[in-house]
């Protein structure tokens, strides 16, 4: 399809020289909020809310460093050639999920172990506030044109125009052609996982369960969407995200049978004995 736009301005405020972009403005929004949430969930468990805000000091830089590593090591292509200052060049976009989950997690074990708390606690308080991140997250690809799928074709473009507002149809409009927002898709699926969580969790799983159920509901919708779009990292020919997803959803059963059979857990999410 076709297509004729201008593009959104990526810097969201200038002073003198320094330019502070949405992208970081957005990412940086995900993360507070998640913050918020976690926190008022830890003190509703009687945990301090201080636990979960030095936990996060820790993992958040942690976690958007190896974001950048990981993305940065599947397009060495992309910086090797220079300038290397462009490896660092975060403000452009060019983080992968999958590294900064890496990050938060062995931030996380060894914050649970040095505070000699349950890691599976802290994660499953964490787990909502997570995913919401990310689907909040995903905005600021949608600033930076990138995480698109494929052209689009004139009936889609049409049945798109009739439901989303022109400010995203227009972004979608990258060099004249239209894309897929898959941005736009994962955002909602995210969110539909954000909501599922919460009502699992009035159900009290086991203790460990809910950072499964996230890892799981996450992977899957993320398996279908990244075969949609058309920047995706490739390792040996194959799309990097989708076969991490498919690690992620494997592991995650694997791993929830293994403590429920080895009787590795014996209390609920709130801490009430099994």
């Amino acid at each position: 399809m076709v297509c004729e736009a201008d593009a959104l301005n990526r810097v969201f405020l200038e002073i003198g020289s320094i330019q502070i972009y949405w992208y970081g403005v957005i990412i940086a929004a995900g993360l507070f909020l998640g913050l918020y949430l976690a926190t008022k969930e830890a003190e509703r468990l009687t945990l301090h809310k201080d636990l979960i805000v030095d936990l996060i000091v820790f993992a958040a830089p942690i976690a958007i460093i190896f974001a950048r590593i990981y993305y940065v090591i599947f397009e060495w292509d992309r910086y090797a050639n220079g300038p290397f200052w462009k490896v660092f060049a975060i403000w452009e976009g060019g983080i992968a999920i999958h590294g900064a989950l890496i990050g938060a997690v062995l931030t996380a074990i060894i914050y649970a172990r040095i505070k000699k708390q349950s890691f599976w606690q802290l994660a499953d308080i964490i787990a909502p506030s997570l995913i919401l991140g990310q689907a909040i997250g995903r905005w600021g690809n949608f600033i930076n044109q990138e995480a698109h799928g494929g052209p689009i074709s004139t009936n889609t473009y049409e049945s798109f125009h009739q439901y989303l507002p022109d400010f995203i149809m227009n972004q979608m409009c990258i060099e004249g052609i239209m894309y897929h927002p898959t941005f736009l898709y994962e955002s909602l699926w995210n969110i539909a996982v954000f909501a599922a969580l919460l009502l699992i969790r009035k159900y009290n799983p086991i203790r460990g369960h809910m950072f499964m159920y996230y890892l799981i509901m996450y992977s899957v919708g993320r398996f279908f969407i990244e075969g949609m779009r058309t920047d995706s990292l490739i390792n040996a020919g194959l799309k990097q995200a989708q076969l991490f997803s498919v690690i992620l959803i494997v592991g995650s059963i694997v791993v929830m049978i293994y403590r429920i059979k080895k009787r590795k857990v014996t209390v609920r999410y709130d801490g009430s004995k099994i």
